[in-house]
């Protein structure tokens, strides 16, 4: 009787799972219903922000597993979840989007975008959408697209700026950040789930993945800034100024020590959320060499990423039985797929679970799963960062799903390439 609730659960998990997903792809929806119906605007509002579809559908999951078990084992359930991601991603945007760490960020790909011989807003818009991404390798994918996303909204994402140029550039961006991630083994979430239990080093990750994953970030920026250059070259001159630091370089170097301390102990919550509050005290004693925290945005990205904690949980009894049957190249699109309507780093550790892999099993599950990581908000963590950071320039403040999702395509076929030909 009690194998038979279990699985009852899951199966309950499973459908409120695949209900979150659609209603991700349907919050353009609900914020039409705020618009017509303002009487209810607060709940409609609610409702169709990405950010909270997930948690607010954990809820309910958490809510429907007390009603059949009880709240015992409801809270032995969310006490069983590891939320150290969620704290971390909210930590590390919060820093990695302060003004003298965007500052310093900026002036270093403005410089590297001189070294190209194209016109200054093409060579800038391609550095930051490869350069940026590349970063995610040293200072975790997280920290780089919070600062690419911005960086990108001060410059080129705004509300006049073609819809068509929007979206290619939003695909290019999640792509690139969630492929850009492998060239170390401790900065993509769904690469430090398996690096430990499989022993992939810095060594392994730079010549099975990371040469790959470049040359396709490379080739990804590159189609984006040929494909729009008429429009880039309409954009004003970048000012020379943008090169120059107006932040103290003590103060960069502090916030630089907060940004690489968080990194440092991104597996130890109590470090880095002390590591945290000593920051919210600086730029507090410092105001003056900073801008408004990304505290709300942050935290929103923390409650969507905590929520899919809460619901992949149970996603196990189904996802691992369909990985380990599968061929190595049949694993590859279907960790891509898969990728697409669950957490990239989900995926790779009930893949690390399955026992007697070989190694063309274990690249093909981490090649697809960072390939597919672009095509949806829910594939890779960093995703809903970005999404927070960029929406408000689209049209009614919201990104389509599948807007987005056409979008990543094309990027997402050069990734594959990358890994599979190269």
């Amino acid at each position: 009787m009690a194998e038979m609730i279990t699985r009852n659960v899951e199966i309950l998990a499973v459908v409120i799972f695949a209900i979150a997903v659609i209603h991700t792809f349907s919050t353009a929806y609900f914020e039409h219903l705020a618009r017509v119906q303002p009487a209810h605007a607060g709940l409609w509002h609610l409702l169709g922000e990405v950010e909270a579809v997930f948690g607010f559908w954990a809820m309910v999951l958490l809510v429907l597993i007390a009603a059949q078990l009880g709240t015992g084992a409801s809270m032995h359930y969310l006490e069983s979840r590891n939320f150290t991601e969620p704290a971390f991603v909210f930590v590390i945007m919060v820093i990695a989007a302060s003004r003298p760490i965007i500052d310093l960020a900026g002036a270093l790909l403005v410089w590297l975008s001189r070294l190209l011989p194209l016109p200054a807003p093409t060579a800038y818009y391609a550095t930051v959408l490869s350069i940026g991404p590349l970063l995610g390798s040293f200072i975790t994918e997280p920290a780089a697209m919070t600062l690419s996303a911005l960086l990108l909204r001060e410059r080129f994402i705004n509300k006049n700026a073609p819809n068509t140029f929007k979206y290619a550039t939003l695909g290019v961006l999640f792509v690139n950040i969630s492929i850009g991630g492998v060239l170390t083994p401790y900065a993509a979430p769904p690469v430090l789930m398996v690096a430990g239990t499989w022993g992939w080093d810095l060594q392994f990750m730079l010549t099975t993945f990371g040469w790959k994953a470049a040359i396709a970030v490379f080739v990804n920026a590159a189609c984006a800034a040929i494909l729009f250059r008429t429009y880039l070259a309409g954009l004003p001159t970048m000012s020379a100024a943008l090169a120059r630091l107006d932040v103290p370089a003590w103060v960069v170097a502090v916030h630089l020590g907060f940004l690489t301390g968080v990194v440092v102990f991104n597996h130890h919550p109590i470090v880095f959320a002390a590591f945290f509050l000593f920051f919210l005290g600086f730029t507090e004693a410092y105001r003056q060499h900073q801008s408004r925290l990304l505290i709300r945005e942050g935290l929103m990205v923390a409650f969507f990423l905590a929520g899919l904690v809460v619901l992949g949980g149970l996603q196990r009894w189904w996802l691992q039985p369909a990985l380990s049957g599968m061929e190595p190249t049949v694993l590859y699109w279907g960790a891509t797929a898969l990728t697409a309507i669950t957490d990239n780093a989900a995926l790779t550790y009930l893949g690390s679970l399955v026992e007697g892999v070989t190694d063309e099993f274990k690249y093909a599950l981490v090649a697809g799963a960072v390939t597919g990581g672009g095509l949806t908000v829910i594939a890779n963590a960093p995703n809903p960062a970005g999404f927070a950071i960029l929406k408000a320039n689209f049209d009614d403040g919201a990104i389509k799903p599948l807007n987005l999702f056409i979008a990543a395509l094309g990027p997402t076929l050069v990734a594959a390439a990358a890994f599979l030909l190269l």
